[in-house]
């Protein structure tokens, strides 16, 4: 039985999402053979919105986990919480989507300390079960549940890669931004923007991607593509979306800024 706190994890309509490549049908056949998945790609490149969209096919709840370097296993597992005179057991959201069948998303996992990581280990072989050491109990996973991680390889450093004994653990699935004719389709059904207008932000975010060779951190991302377009369907001007959504949301650094602002002038 579903418990009532996963009521709110389930999608009641269908997030928007194209497919660019085969990812649809991976997903769906590492869900039905209950393998774990590695989503991995630049940061608003889509792999939170495919999730989503994934959740929703399968009709199962998708309970998502923002991982940070103060994340406990605790946090993940669930701890003994004073209730009155007594000491209660609350479940974390992986034990609730584990007894329960929801797919589990830890976003950005390299962000949590390795500590904490290894408790997903016996979640991701034959075994399928969680330990809930401070209960001494072991959780057997619902067969629904399906465990997703997510990261980003451009930021990978020495302090925050993603460990080798975790990493074999999961098929992993490669995400980029979507290629320009799919990204101008994604702007214009998510925002209501015209084509035209679709296509030249387009062309404006692959000219600033380009620029990463030049020295830019990361380019701009899907996201923020959808939100200046945003901007421009609720009535601000092209410059000034630009400047908002793009030119300062990607780089702090004056001479980058001009730059970019100098291919907003030339695209539009």
């Amino acid at each position: 039985m579903t418990d009532p706190a996963l009521h709110e994890h389930r999608f009641a309509s269908e997030p928007f999402y194209l497919p660019v490549n085969d990812e649809v049908e991976v997903f769906l056949t590492a869900a039905q053979l209950r393998l774990p998945v590695l989503l991995k790609g630049p940061t608003g490149c889509g792999k939170t919105r495919f999730l989503e969209h994934m959740a929703w096919r399968l009709h199962r709840p998708l309970v998502t986990i923002a991982c940070h370097e103060d994340l406990t296993a605790a946090d993940l597992v669930g701890r003994f919480l004073l209730k009155g005179d007594e000491t209660v057991w609350a479940d974390g959201p992986l034990s609730l989507a584990a007894r329960h069948g929801a797919l589990c998303y830890l976003d950005e996992v390299v962000e949590a300390r390795k500590d904490t990581t290894v408790v997903i280990h016996p979640l991701t072989d034959d075994r399928r079960i969680l330990p809930q050491e401070k209960r001494g109990r072991f959780v057997p996973c619902h067969p629904d549940f399906l465990l997703v991680l997510s990261y980003n390889p451009g930021y990978q450093s020495v302090t925050k890669e993603l460990k080798h004994s975790t990493r074999q653990r999961f098929v992993a699935v490669d995400f980029d931004y979507p290629p320009p004719d799919t990204e101008s389709d994604i702007l214009v059904r998510e925002t209501g923007i015209d084509a035209d207008t679709a296509r030249q932000l387009v062309s404006l975010g692959q000219m600033v991607r380009n620029l990463r060779q030049q020295g830019l951190e990361e380019g701009v991302s899907t996201r923020l593509l959808v939100y200046t377009a945003k901007l421009m369907t609720a009535g601000l001007a092209v410059p000034a979306a630009c400047r908002v959504g793009i030119v300062r949301a990607v780089t702090d650094d004056p001479t980058m800024q001009q730059a970019i602002s100098e291919i907003v002038e030339a695209v539009f």
